[in-house]
């Protein structure tokens, strides 16, 4: 291997350890309640979309998910949006978070490409377990593409794009962030 392969290999590397630090600082973050800390996270422009996932006959993938502007979505908030869930939230007379819910967010199989606007394009596979009172335990598993920025106090995502593995949601409300 010459320097320059060993200096881009390196680079590569050094960046996914950057990713990664910073997708389990976010999870800790979320699983504190630290929802403000996590808000600062989030690019003033972004997009946090989450589409229906529904049952397709073999091989018709396509249809798998529904269409960004076309069909309905559990969510397509920008930050303004997420400002207001995490604060009604810590209100603490949200009917669904009160008591508050417990979560473990868990990250894994990241994949990164660093692109040439600056933009980093993340692919991970997720689950994030959720408990609250004596009988309520949800898990959510799934795919999440993730945009990021890199500023000058370090990452900011840009758009989160969640895919669930699941076309029904067996949980009662679904006020945790992913």
């Amino acid at each position: 291997m010459d320097g320059t392969l060993d200096k881009a290999l390196i680079d590569q590397l050094l960046l996914r350890y950057e990713v990664e630090q910073f997708f389990i600082h976010e999870a800790e973050l979320l699983d504190s309640r630290q929802f403000d800390e996590w808000l600062n996270l989030l690019a003033e422009d972004i997009r946090y979309w989450m589409p229906l996932a529904r049952n397709q006959e073999m091989g018709d993938w396509g249809g798998e998910y529904s269409k960004e502007g076309k069909d309905l979505n559990w969510f397509d908030e920008g930050k303004f949006e997420l400002e207001q869930r995490a604060k009604q939230i810590m209100t603490g007379l949200h009917w669904a978070e009160e008591p508050v819910s417990r979560t473990s967010h868990m990250v894994s199989n990241l994949r990164i490409e660093d692109k040439a606007d600056g933009t980093i394009d993340t692919r991970c596979r997720f689950l994030v377990y959720r408990n609250r009172t004596e009988t309520e335990t949800d898990f959510f598993v799934g795919k999440r593409h993730d945009t990021l920025r890199r500023e000058t106090d370090g990452f900011r995502i840009a758009a989160r794009e969640i895919f669930l593995d699941q076309s029904v949601l067996l949980a009662k409300n679904l006020t945790v962030f992913f």
